[in-house]
């Protein structure tokens, strides 16, 4: 192994405080890759809900990350945005900077079916927005917005700007980004997407997708659907209940409310498409620099347990925090 035989990783230990920990990597067999870590990339909206323990018990299977190690709700490690260099593995891979669904952690040994090349034109930096990108996406897909619609994304986190960023991609759309922190609006200006508060927000919408995890965003959703519009639900609540006034606009209106999950591909598009090709896909969309604007912020992975309680806070605005590790300096 090059002399690599331990590896450092991220462990949420108990409800509220995480930990990094020694285990060991096993050699590369045949058809696996051993990856040296560059960046890895923190979905704050998810990895919250893990961090703080409130994954519902319903969920425990459905919320497992493809690597994921340990059990919910604690001590689990958890993660799936990571970035690498292959240092040891097939040799069509070896060298290959790739992007992995893979736990915060320094060195992992998967196979290589489960690494993806980096486009050329996109930088490893950037490349921990694939997985946050491939949500995005799927909630397009759900949305199914057609030319020329007027449509409304609540909640200007990292998954609600880049799904506001791709519909305003679709000739004649017009999208506006609506969220509470005035803040956002320069997120919005750098995407190229208009901003509004909730209070300036337009109605008589011909969709609704809701990417803000607060109750009150998705009720506001149901005000600015038009007739017979469509409201697509992104957020996940965990263990959290939410209130909705159904016996308004829902109903006479004739309103549709959808969820859209990344864990499954919708239904007309599995005949061609799988998961590769979705995150193949995601990878190529974030050669545009502008997506930069995502990443509020960046440490040393090995700051991550103190940085964790207060990135993980209901009071955090972060959007993409992205970890550095000692590979990437050199």
């Amino acid at each position: 192994m090059s002399g690599f035989e331990q590896a450092t990783a991220f462990w949420v230990t108990q409800p509220g405080h995480g930990e990094l920990k020694q285990e060991t990597v096993p050699a590369p067999g045949e058809g696996e890759v051993l990856v040296r870590t560059l960046y890895s990339g923190i979905s704050r909206g998810t990895e919250s809900l893990v961090f703080n323990a409130r994954v519902p018990e319903s969920e425990f299977i459905r919320m497992r990350a493809p690597f994921q190690a340990g059990d919910f709700p604690t001590p689990v490690k958890y993660g799936y945005a990571s970035v690498g260099d292959v240092v040891q593995g097939p040799s069509h891979l070896h060298n290959r900077r790739v992007f992995c669904l893979y736990p915060h952690q320094d060195f992992f040994v998967v196979p290589a079916t489960a690494v993806v090349p980096l486009p050329e034109d996109v930088p490893a930096a950037r490349a921990v927005l694939a997985a946050n990108m491939e949500t995005a996406i799927n909630g397009v897909w759900d949305a199914e917005p057609v030319i020329g619609e007027r449509i409304s994304v609540i909640g200007a986190g990292v998954v609600g700007a880049l799904v506001a960023y791709l519909c305003s991609r679709i000739p004649g759309v017009e999208v506006q980004l609506v969220d509470i922190n005035p803040d956002r609006e320069a997120l919005a200006n750098q995407l190229g997407v208009a901003f509004c508060s909730p209070a300036q927000a337009n109605d008589d919408q011909d969709c609704v997708i809701h990417a803000s995890g607060h109750p009150e965003g998705l009720r506001q959703a149901l005000g600015l659907a038009g007739n017979e519009g469509r409201i697509i639900e992104m957020s996940w609540f965990g263990e959290g209940e939410v209130a909705l006034p159904l016996g308004g606009a829902f109903h006479s209106q004739r309103l549709t409310l959808r969820a859209s999950q990344v864990g499954q591909l919708p239904p007309r598009l599995r005949p061609r498409w799988d998961y590769a090709r979705r995150l193949g896909v995601a990878l190529s969309l974030l050669a545009d620099e502008r997506l930069d604007a995502l990443i509020s912020g960046e440490s040393d992975f090995a700051s991550l347990p103190e940085l964790a309680p207060e990135l993980f806070s209901p009071g955090s605005t972060a959007l993409c925090h992205r970890l550095r590790y000692a590979a990437s300096s050199h």
